[in-house]
């Protein structure tokens, strides 16, 4: 009978559309529209004529070699996500799933980092490459080494990579977790009892019953790495050194507010939206089931 009369349905769900217009999809709108004029002049003189400049900044995209560095490390990044975040925190699921009464215990644990202020989390790192004082440099002092600069061209961006990947891995691990409790004991004591061992039923039974869980992890793991913001810009503000550490999101902030150009940086927030659609649209192309 509920689902007879639409109108209260309708009723719950018009706030939350409301919400998503207002807040989501006119500004976006307003965005696009932001990318087709000289925004900088609007912004600094209040009054002033708006000055359409067309596709001016799109095809300022096509020749930013920042902006190619910038991509770059979204793109090394998507790939050390997946690799890394979801493949460990499925390694510690397995684990953990073994484990019955510490189980709550190791949840909690490996879920804190993702509770912690990014920007605390950013700081703490920073500290610890410091290079007068740092923790890492005072432990090479302890055994007789040479201090060593963890934020050099060479070594910045892995530096960056490492409180990124460490800070999420808790948050996929949860969900990966979760999908295995929904598999039912009863598969894994038959696959015993037929003889295969832990190993064979990780990829003969886990693996392809948290197909759905994994194309969940992948989607959010891909995409969230287009947003990477807070992080890389606390631990090398601007991109530093030479703007290697730039990603779409700091590169994004920076010419938006630190250089003032904002209609590229709204050139530069929605081709960051069309990237994610298209990733998106890609993993789940490729995690959608087929039928055989």
């Amino acid at each position: 009978m509920l689902y007879k009369k639409k109108w209260p349905a309708l009723l719950f769900v018009l706030p939350g559309l409301l919400f998503l217009l207002i807040f989501l999809y006119l500004p976006f709108l307003e965005n696009i529209r932001n990318s087709l004029y000289n925004m900088k002049a609007v912004v600094e003189l209040p009054g002033s004529a708006w000055k359409f400049i067309g596709l001016k900044n799109y095809r300022r995209l096509l020749w930013d070699p920042d902006l190619r560095t910038a991509i770059g490390n979204t793109l090394k990044m998507m790939a050390l996500t997946v690799v890394f975040e979801v493949g460990f925190a499925f390694v510690l699921a397995v684990l953990v799933s073994n484990v019955k009464r510490l189980q709550q215990a190791f949840r909690t644990v490996y879920f804190f980092p993702v509770v912690i202020s990014a920007t605390a989390i950013g700081l703490m790192f920073k500290l610890f490459y410091n290079y007068n004082g740092g923790m890492l440099n005072q432990l090479l002092n302890a055994v007789g080494k040479e201090p060593v600069n963890w934020l050099s061209p060479a070594r910045a961006f892995g530096m960056v990579a490492v409180p990124i990947l460490w800070s999420y891995i808790g948050f996929y691990f949860v969900i990966l977790l979760t999908g295995l409790s929904d598999i039912s004991e009863d598969i894994y004591e038959a696959a015993s009892i037929d003889g295969c061992g832990r190993g064979r039923q990780v990829f003969y039974i886990t693996l392809p019953m948290m197909k759905p869980v994994f194309a969940t992890c992948v989607t959010l793991a891909v995409t969230g790495a287009l947003k990477v913001f807070d992080l890389p810009w606390v631990i090398v503000p601007n991109g530093a050194p030479q703007g290697l550490t730039h990603f779409l999101g700091t590169y994004m902030y920076q010419q938006t507010f630190g250089l003032n150009d904002y209609d590229y940086g709204s050139a530069l927030a929605f081709m960051i939206v069309v990237m994610g659609v298209v990733a998106a649209g890609v993993v789940g192309f490729f995690t959608r089931e087929r039928e055989v």
